[in-house]
């Protein structure tokens, strides 16, 4: 096996944090190289729901235009402190100690990238309204599926299928490795 491609420094921070914090579950960096592709690409304000050990967010950074800005909602205090220290002095990078339904707040958003599973599993109620128009919602931590309707487990995925049918957002999975896939929604 051949050693990974060279990381964005602010990604091998966010990497570093994370063993140091004993995180063993973080932003693949098959699915981070798509957010900072897809971070390259948006304008105005781009959010993400549980910053964790701020990989995600370090992602979403190394992609971003230049005047975009970035808010990132985690709950638990000692985490905000961490990733907020690992971003001093970059005032395009905002970290709310926050849950991640009040990010709404700071809509609308021309990305968010859906990190926490019960605003996963909220649907796209919970972003059909905070979005741009042509505003992308991305979610990860998909096992790529075949099969319609889409499958997890021997049963019918209801989370996955709901947001390729909403009729507010063009969701297309797109498979990141042979064992993950993301779902990227863009709001008509």
């Amino acid at each position: 096996m051949s050693a990974p491609p060279h990381l964005p420094p602010v990604v091998a921070r966010a990497h570093q944090l994370s063993r140091q914090r004993g995180y063993v579950s973080s932003c693949r960096n098959e699915t981070g190289r798509l957010l900072a592709s897809l971070a390259a690409t948006r304008d105005g304000v781009l959010a993400e729901t549980g910053t964790g050990c701020g990989v995600g967010s370090a992602w979403l950074r190394s992609g971003m235009r230049n005047g975009a800005h970035l808010l990132t909602a985690e709950h638990d205090p000692g985490l905000v402190s961490a990733v907020r220290e690992m971003f001093a002095g970059d005032e395009s990078v905002e970290v709310l100690e926050a849950d991640w339904k009040e990010l709404a707040e700071h809509a609308p958003f021309s990305l968010l990238f859906l990190d926490v599973r019960e605003a996963k599993r909220a649907g796209p109620d919970v972003a059909g309204d905070i979005m741009t128009p042509g505003g992308m919602v991305v979610l990860d931590d998909f096992t790529p599926c075949e099969t319609w309707p889409p499958m997890y487990n021997g049963r019918v995925d209801a989370m996955r299928q709901e947001w390729l049918l909403d009729e507010r957002f063009t969701t297309a999975e797109i498979m990141v490795a042979t064992d993950a896939s993301v779902l990227i929604a863009t709001r008509r």
